[in-house]
């Protein structure tokens, strides 16, 4: 067969045109229908509305929406637990650095009222040594002929090492107070203030002395500083009017309640001369 023999179509010969007319047919014959109908219908019939029917939500939906609104009350939950944990933080470290801030003051204000009392009381004792330089030099000018054929060394029998009897307790209990604290109107055991340290002191060799200075400055008899015994009485300021009283050791020294800085002390007489001094032994 020749290849350009006519093959005949197998496919169906189209029918375009009798569907199209069809069609039309039907669609015209359906619009009639409806005029006539609404022709024939009451003039005052309601239109009818149509419902439209609103998708059913599946058991899926449903638990993804429920997960969905957990999650977002979860991370809403978990923002207002990091707020409220910064604020705590927050919070502390104001508090913290108020209180460290506080402390910084405290201790700056503790050292400067340290520093205060240090002052005081070295001005307090400068004090008392010019007024007590003062008295003795008023003193030894109204007294001047007296002494006048004394020697101004101290005499060799205030060595404390031949000290016996009520002289070597009074001062053995001296002594042993030296590092007492001074407070005013202190009697022992561990602070004193000048007179009652020299009245705990006699009181252990037997004998009762008035409580204050000036009356201590009188309680026995007047002796010269250079012809000193262990034990004697030393005070600063007149006899009667006394305002500093001290227990002579020997060998030129004496013990006693100085001051608030100092404490309970031994010292040379060259450190604040004494005015005077009473033997009651």
């Amino acid at each position: 067969m020749s290849h350009t023999a006519h093959i005949p179509s197998h496919r169906k010969p189209r029918q375009r045109a009798s569907k199209s007319a069809l069609r039309a047919g039907v669609a015209g014959g359906f619009l009639s229908t409806i005029a006539v109908a609404g022709a024939a219908g009451p003039a005052q019939a309601e239109p009818v509305t149509r419902t439209i029917e609103m998708p059913t939500i599946t058991d899926g939906l449903s638990t993804a929406v429920a997960a969905s609104a957990q999650a977002t009350q979860q991370v809403a939950l978990d923002l207002e637990t990091q707020a409220s944990e910064d604020a705590a933080a927050e919070k502390a470290a104001k508090a913290a650095k108020k209180a460290h801030a506080e402390a910084v003051r405290k201790a700056e204000a503790k050292k400067k009222a340290e520093a205060a009392a240090k002052a005081e009381a070295e001005a307090q004792e400068r004090a008392e040594r010019a007024s007590r330089t003062s008295e003795r030099t008023t003193l030894s000018a109204s007294s001047g002929s007296s002494d006048s054929g004394s020697s101004a060394s101290a005499p060799s029998s205030s060595n404390s090492s031949n000290v016996s009897g009520s002289a070597a307790s009074i001062v053995a209990f001296a002594k042993a107070q030296v590092g007492d604290a001074y407070v005013s109107g202190g009697t022992g055991p561990n602070a004193w203030d000048c007179s009652g340290l020299v009245q705990a002191a006699y009181r252990t060799a037997g004998i009762d002395l008035p409580r204050v200075s000036q009356s201590q400055s009188t309680a026995g008899t007047q002796v010269s500083l250079d012809n000193l015994q262990p034990g004697d009485i030393l005070y600063w300021g007149g006899a009667g009017s006394a305002y500093h009283v001290a227990i002579y050791v020997g060998g030129g020294e004496f013990v006693g309640a100085q001051n608030s800085s100092t404490g309970t002390v031994q010292r040379s007489m060259d450190y604040d001369r004494p005015t005077g001094a009473v033997r009651v032994l």
